[in-house]
């Protein structure tokens, strides 16, 4: 079985660097696994191979008591979902709605799907690679960066043998922004002036999206 999510055309995104910034940006996915005509859904910061496989790699790791790593081995179809900036949208910020009233409340978003066959990765040196990987990029912005070796050895190895890898050769990317697009020029112009009075990083960076596609 395949999955598919409405995406109009007009908020797709397609353009690869823009969906592995979102990826790289905001790491933590939501990942959908279908085994034995269920839905296992976990949430797992991932990294992003750009350069492995036609269309990349994301790599993670679970813990080795979430079933989901044995479900891999039948070859079950995933989704990594990853969730960027988004945002309450006011019909008062319209100059339209000043105009006619013909308009209503939304939401903005953007979002990457990633589709692949996830595989497990059992090898202790694989494993704690996943782990360093993922601790250098995290620990970057630290003052005073924390690394894998900071541990004890063999603690370390204790806690490896507690988790599991898993690779995610992709096979699709989908690419939605949906940013106000549809709507005239100066309705966008007042969305991002909307959201910039809100003062909030958030708000902010869904206001920056907003005037990209302006």
């Amino acid at each position: 079985m395949t999955a598919m999510s409405y995406s109009p055309a007009q908020f797709q995104e397609t353009d690869p660097a823009t969906l592995h910034a979102l990826v790289r940006a905001h790491p933590l996915a939501t990942w959908i696994v279908q085994h034995q005509g269920e839905l296992l859904v976990n949430h797992i910061p991932m990294l992003l191979d750009a350069d492995r496989g036609a269309h990349g790699t994301l790599v993670g790791h679970v813990a080795r008591a979430n079933p989901v790593w044995q479900a891999l081995a039948a070859g079950a179809a995933s989704v990594a979902v990853f969730s960027g900036p988004q945002a309450y949208v006011s019909p008062n910020w319209y100059p339209s709605k000043h105009a006619h009233g013909k308009a209503v409340p939304t939401w903005n978003y953007s979002v990457v799907h990633a589709h692949g066959i996830p595989q497990a990765v059992d090898d202790p040196e694989r494993v704690l690679d996943v782990v360093s990987r993922l601790t250098q990029v995290h620990e970057a912005g630290q003052a005073l960066p924390w690394q894998v070796s900071d541990a004890s050895a063999d603690y370390i190895a204790r806690l490896l043998r507690a988790i599991v890898a898993v690779e995610i050769p992709v096979q699709r990317w989908e690419g939605r922004w949906k940013v106000s697009q549809n709507r005239p020029t100066p309705d966008q112009q007042g969305v991002a002036a909307g959201l910039n009075g809100l003062g909030t990083q958030a708000a902010a960076q869904m206001a920056a999206l907003v005037q990209q596609k302006t």
